[in-house]
């Protein structure tokens, strides 16, 4: 029986499959490294622990991730990068957010994080669209350690026009400005937030602006239409405005351009969000096994777009959990699935 207003069982059960083709590993222990990596997925559990559910040691799953982790995660970003072509198939222009989002943990610092020596965390800078509502992954690229801002952005931009999209409007959080990152999108139309301590501008103001950094030449400085507006703040029962700036080329009235900024780039807060929604947890440091647990997380969060609007993020995750039983230990599936089925039950009864 298909429940009405809900995927067809098939095509859930087909992702299942899906997901373990392209987790390609090679050696005798593929099947239980695969099925811990995404049941430590779909149950927002710790790898080390779902390993134990397929008699494998979280040590095995770690060698095979480290010893072949980059050519998997090549595979896997493929596969997120075809479901946005085909959703956005006939499209040619796109407006394109990028932004970083970054995963940190508690234990020993390790080497080799964002733009510093160390550190307990790492960045993933991603660029993405959105279209028909839903919020399409298009480019993916880990900060590592010298990596500076406009080269991430740049990479990213490269990787979208390969795809064969023109960009129509590119937007970048306040983290991304920079001159080198200005001078490199002037050739799109774009919006680029400011923080307004670097300006210097502390009242309503719409004009021109040019930088003044002292790390570039005068003929490297870039000149820009500075937006500025407040927003007021209340602490501790104290009312005080709060400004905030963007820089952008376009022609168009201050209050079309702010409210452009918001609704091409709110969207990729939310698909982080998401995206971490479908992160497990491990105790793993190693970049390579970090890297590919976000990208196999985000690779279900695209898996999941091609549903949305017929059925909720969590919903979609318990319908392939029921769907897909054998990602689970038979000691352990009779339990799951009844817990399982009792979120499901109620998720339905709210709809």
């Amino acid at each position: 029986m298909v429940t009405p207003g809900l995927p067809h069982q098939n095509n859930i059960q087909q992702i299942g499959y899906k997901l373990l083709s392209m987790l390609n590993f090679q050696g005798e222990k593929v099947d239980e490294v695969a099925k811990t990596l995404i049941s430590a997925c779909l149950w927002n559990d710790s790898v080390e622990n779902k390993s134990r559910a397929y008699d494998v040691s979280p040590q095995t799953v770690r060698n095979y991730v480290e010893k072949q982790g980059m050519e998997v995660i090549e595979k896997l970003l493929e596969r997120a990068r075809k479901i946005s072509l085909e959703t956005l198939k006939g499209v040619n222009e796109i407006d394109l957010s990028i932004d970083w989002t970054t995963k940190t943990w508690y234990g020993k610092p390790v080497k080799g994080l964002g733009s510093s020596e160390k550190g307990n965390s790492w960045n993933y800078a991603t660029a993405t669209t959105k279209y028909k509502g839903k919020v399409l992954l298009l480019a993916f690229i880990p900060q590592v350690n010298g990596m500076t801002k406009d080269e991430i952005v740049k990479v990213l931009v490269e990787q979208v026009v390969a795809m064969g999209f023109k960009i129509r409007l590119i937007t970048l959080d306040a983290g991304f400005y920079t001159v080198d990152v200005l001078n490199f999108i002037s050739q799109f139309k774009y919006i680029i937030a400011v923080p307004a301590g670097d300006v210097k501008v502390f009242e309503e103001f719409d004009g021109d602006y040019k930088t003044n950094s002292k790390r570039h030449r005068r003929d490297e400085q870039v000149k820009f239409r500075l937006l500025v507006y407040s927003k007021e703040k209340v602490r501790r029962k104290k009312k005080s405005l709060v400004y905030f700036a963007r820089a952008t080329n376009l022609d168009l009235p201050k209050r079309e351009v702010l409210d452009l900024y918001n609704k091409v780039r709110g969207p990729i807060e939310t698909s982080y969000r998401n995206i971490k929604a479908f992160l497990p947890f491990t105790s793993s440091t190693k970049f390579v096994f970090r890297t590919l647990i976000f990208v196999l997380a985000l690779v279900l969060y695209s898996l999941y777009t091609i549903f949305k609007g017929e059925v909720g993020r969590e919903e979609f995750r318990l319908l392939l959990i029921l769907l897909f039983p054998d990602l689970f230990n038979p000691e352990n599936f009779t339990f799951n699935v009844i817990e399982t089925l009792i979120y499901t039950i109620d998720l339905f009864l709210r709809r």
